[in-house]
């Protein structure tokens, strides 16, 4: 290069110095945006450069850079603001004397640069960069229903994971029991997309496919998403889900419930269990004990086998059979024996034990058991013990010892195991009655029901000595009640009923006495039958006493008394008056007062020696010739 051409270059050199110095609008490289950060819904306040510069901010114009392209948005003119028509008409407003530009109600579309530009005293320029953040909501997870297959040779879907109304998009990340996943050639993918909402927010969604074993089957999924706000960095997490995993059964079993000894009576379920899932077809198998093959039993619910109330015959082997109906595959499993303890066939010999009055009987129990047996006997009205043992002896029997006898046969090892056998006694005699007489409150010409119950050995026959429909019942083998339907006559009212109970031992009687309503005192009925009238003995009929017949009698005995104590209280007062003249004569005259002389006559006989009755002389000194004893009457004076 000669010397003409390297002054050319040095002048060139100097003029493109002097270009960037004298600022040309477009050749400067703009200066790096100050970074403001606000959450979505809230207000950004974009200040014209930095706190500390000095300006004048009476003449500022504001911009919005999008796609680096300026708009003007907000003017400042003497210290007042005006905002231009278009997007932020309504939502700027100024502060801090002009410094600061005050943006409401921010979106993430206002996700931009914004410029203000000075005019006065000289050009100058300052850009914010304004970043907005918004929180996703809760994330949401979907297990995949159809389950994984632990023989699928690629990864499949285990779960969707969405986070909804987010911004900026948040990041996903994967976690199995806690651990997170990343992804892994042929084991782990995860794929995710993003959707943008009218409003400018995100909604995340992310698949996670996994290729899955059998242990897995307990495995906890769940999704965490991590999001940034002006505060800092934050995340949120998912519920966790467990996907269904399917994979073939290695082993089957057999299970019992109730677990523990078992007995005749019990439920029990037999049950076939396996390691795979979903679990194979069952079958359910015993071994008949004759020919020592298994047979299949039949079942409501797969694998399950229910005896509702077991007994001997269920117990022996039993076997379950599981069939994977993917692989066809056949799985047994161990035998496994069904015990139910039992008691039965228990008996009582003599099976119809009889004897007569004063004798002895004998009574042997007997039972079948799998364990050793214990015997008691109890009487069965009373629940009395009365022996421990197979042999129970009854010794110098009476009427009341007939009635049933309860044999108890009990294995002590198994809790709640024994059977009853109940035999009755019966003891020859002639037939008890349950009364002897009764009476009964009728009214005539009506319809009446009488009844009569009566006990023996051989078991008695009822009749009745008045016509009417009869029916008997039988109470046990030796009790009989007859009921008599009767209508109330006045004949049936004069005689009375009677039932007569008979067998070949004797026979005995129960009367009924009727009684019309209408002639019902005060006074109750009351039944004379106690538990000693039923003796083995006929009953000699006679009609009770009426209960008001002796309270009449009891009146006319007290009344008699007191006539008698007023007699001899009257006699006496006359005697100390002088009234009453004694002599040896068997009549005296009684004179009254005037007042009481036709009241009445009293008239006194005596046997008695004269110097006796001269102890009946009155007080006036009055005095009978000794040999008057004529019988006169006494004459009272007119």
């Amino acid at each position: 290069m000669g010397p003409s051409g390297l002054v050319c270059a040095l002048l060139l050199a100097a003029c493109c110095c002097c270009r960037r110095a004298a600022g040309v609008p477009g050749e400067a490289e703009p200066p790096t945006p100050e970074p403001l950060e606000v959450e979505v819904g809230g207000t950004a306040l974009l200040k014209c450069g930095p706190s500390h510069s000095p300006g004048n901010f009476s003449h500022v114009d504001w911009f919005s850079v999008h796609k680096e392209k300026p708009t003007l948005i907000f003017r400042v003119r003497k210290g007042q603001g005006q905002s231009e028509p278009g997007e932020y008409q309504h939502r700027l407003s100024l502060l801090d004397r002009g410094t600061t530009l005050a943006l409401a109600h921010v979106t993430p579309h206002d996700e931009r640069i914004f410029l203000c530009q000075g005019k006065r005293p000289q050009s100058q320029e300052h850009r914010i960069q304004l970043h907005v953040y918004k929180a996703p909501e809760e994330p949401s997870i979907q297990v995949n229903p159809l389950g994984i297959s632990v023989n699928s040779e690629e990864p499949e879907e285990v779960a969707t994971c969405v986070g909804r109304n987010g911004y900026p998009v948040p990041q996903v990340i994967w976690y199995k029991n806690g651990r997170p996943l990343k992804e892994e050639k042929k084991r782990v993918h995860i794929q995710s997309s993003q959707i943008v909402e009218s409003s400018g927010l995100y909604t995340l969604q992310s698949v996670l496919k996994a290729q899955l074993v059998k242990e897995d089957k307990d495995a906890q999924f769940y999704c965490e998403l991590n999001y940034r706000l002006p505060s800092g960095n934050h995340m949120k997490e998912s519920r966790e889900v467990v996907v269904p995993v399917f994979y073939p059964a290695e082993k089957v079993w057999l299970e019992v419930e109730p677990v523990g000894v078992l007995k005749e009576g019990d439920r029990v379920e037999i049950r076939c269990l396996a390691d795979g899932n979903p679990p194979p077809h069952f079958t359910i198998s015993k071994q008949n004990p004759s020919t020592q093959e298994m047979e299949e039993k039949a079942t409501e619910d797969n694998g399950v086998l229910v005896l509702e109330s077991a007994r001997k015959e269920h117990s022996g082997l039993y076997q379950c059979q599981g069939l994977d109906l993917e692989t066809m595959a056949s799985l047994p499993s161990e035998q496994q024996e069904l015990l139910v303890n039992y008691v039965s066939d228990v008996r009582v010999s003599p099976a119809a034990p009889e004897s007569r009055e004063g004798g002895s009987l004998a009574l042997t129990c007997e039972a079948e058991s799998n364990r050793a047996l214990e015997f008691q006997w109890l009487r069965e009205k009373t629940g009395q013990v009365l022996e421990r043992g197979p042999v129970l002896r009854l010794h110098n029997l009476q009427r009341d010892a007939g009635g049933g006898y309860r044999c108890v046969a009990s294995v002590p090892s198994v809790p709640g195991l024994n059977r009853t056998q109940l035999v009755r006694v019966a003891i020859f005699g002639s037939p008890w009655m349950t009364s002897k007489e009764r009476k009964m409150w009728v009214k005539e010409n009506t319809v009446l029901n009488l009844s009569c119950e009566a006990s023996g050995h051989p078991r008695p026959s009822i009749s009745w000595s008045v016509d009417g429909t009869a029916h008997e019942q039988d109470q046990d083998p030796q009790s009989v009640l007859s009921v008599l339907n009767v209508l109330v006559t006045p004949e049936l009212l004069e005689t009375g009923a009677e039932c007569v109970a008979s067998n070949f031992l004797g026979r005995n009687t129960t009367t009924i006495f009727l009684e019309l309503d209408s002639n019902r005192t005060t006074g109750l009925s009351t039944s004379t039958v106690s538990p000693y009238t039923r003796a083995n003995s006929t009953s000699t009929e006679k009609k009770l006493p009426e209960p008001e017949s002796k309270g009449v009698a009891i009146v006319a005995v007290t009344v008699c008394v007191l006539v008698l104590a007023v007699l001899g209280a009257v006699l006496y007062f006359f005697y100390k008056k002088g009234k009453l003249p004694c002599g040896r004569s068997g009549k005296q005259e009684i004179t009254l007062p005037p007042s009481r002389k036709s009241e009445f006559v009293v008239e006194v006989k005596s046997d008695k020696l004269p110097e006796e009755m001269g102890l009946l002389q009155g007080s006036t000194g009055d005095k009978r010739a000794p040999g008057d004893q004529t019988g006169s009457r006494p004459v009272l004076p007119s």
